[in-house]
């Protein structure tokens, strides 16, 4: 019989505790975007699609780490990726990216590789630094205003200042979570990255209001059913996006690369979600609840 009580009680002996592990991730990653800022002068890399520059893709299987160390005698600034099949490792591109002079770059390439680039084995873009640079601060300016309005709503639907800056501070923790981790991969975000931001936070709002509204607007149950209630809805609705973007991501070869950190970021920001919604908030919700009485 105590064995029974021990085990049905276990979350709310733990909850406290359990919240302990996503704060301390939050933090370290907040101090590494910190010192990542200081170091490089933002919060992120970027590449040309934001800083302005050329970006070369080359078609067909070409030997990507001689290329780019040939590149880099001369355009100490280049970066390179690879396209290649999931099953057989085979490379079906290579992208170059420089913020130098696209009729030099092509230049260099044609001459290392000796060949001549063409429309049908290579493809040419470029974007001026002002453009990019005008383009990045719009952006930014986006998701900084999409957070506001996003926090003055949340302010509105619960009237409540805890359960509302619980619900703020974990969608905040689902963007800090996955941009750290990105800028400690050397993930130079582009235009789509940032734009996949703004995709997270509707993800992550979906599951902190589901969870809230249940536990504070709804008072049929204990505040643990609630809790478990909202919890099986909830993963299941990011289970369902981690199962539409991982595939995605994982196993479809030759996707542009903007795609692929569209997925890139969904996937780390819905696994982050899952523990900063059911763990942080969750836990602060449910300490809210007790101490009104709800």
């Amino acid at each position: 019989m105590e064995q029974q009580i021990t085990t049905k009680n276990w979350y709310d002996k733990y909850y406290k505790l359990m919240m302990i592990v996503p704060l301390l991730l939050f933090i370290i990653c907040m101090i590494y975007l910190f010192n990542f800022n200081s170091k490089n002068g933002d919060i992120m890399y970027k590449d040309v699609s934001l800083t302005g520059g050329t970006i070369i893709t080359l078609h067909g299987s070409i030997n990507s780490e001689e290329l780019e160390a040939s590149l880099k005698q001369k355009y100490p600034d280049i970066r390179i990726r690879t396209i290649s099949e999931l099953a057989t490792s085979k490379n079906l591109a290579v992208i170059i990216e420089s913020q130098e002079d696209p009729d030099s770059l092509k230049a260099e390439i044609e001459s290392i590789l000796d060949i001549k680039l063409t429309k049908e084995n290579s493809s040419i873009e470029f974007s001026g630094p002002s453009l990019g640079q005008s383009f990045y601060k719009q952006l930014i300016t986006a998701l900084i205003i999409s957070f506001i309005l996003m926090s003055i709503v949340i302010f509105l639907l619960f009237k409540s200042f805890i359960p509302s800056v619980a619900v703020i501070f974990a969608v905040f923790a689902d963007i800090v979570m996955p941009l750290a981790l990105l800028d400690y991969m050397g993930v130079s975000l582009s235009a789509a990255g940032i734009a996949a931001f703004l995709m997270l936070i509707g993800y992550s709002v979906d599951t902190d209001i589901l969870l809230t509204t249940r536990v504070i607007k709804n008072r049929r149950g204990t505040v643990n059913q609630r809790i478990y209630s909202s919890f099986k809805t909830g993963i299941f609705m990011t289970g369902t996006a981690l199962i539409a973007v991982l595939p995605a991501f994982l196993l479809i070869t030759g996707l542009p690369d903007s795609f692929r950190q569209i997925f890139l970021i969904l996937t780390i920001g819905l696994f982050a979600d899952i523990v900063n919604t059911w763990l942080t908030n969750a836990g602060i919700i449910k300490w809210y609840a007790e101490s009104k009485g709800i």
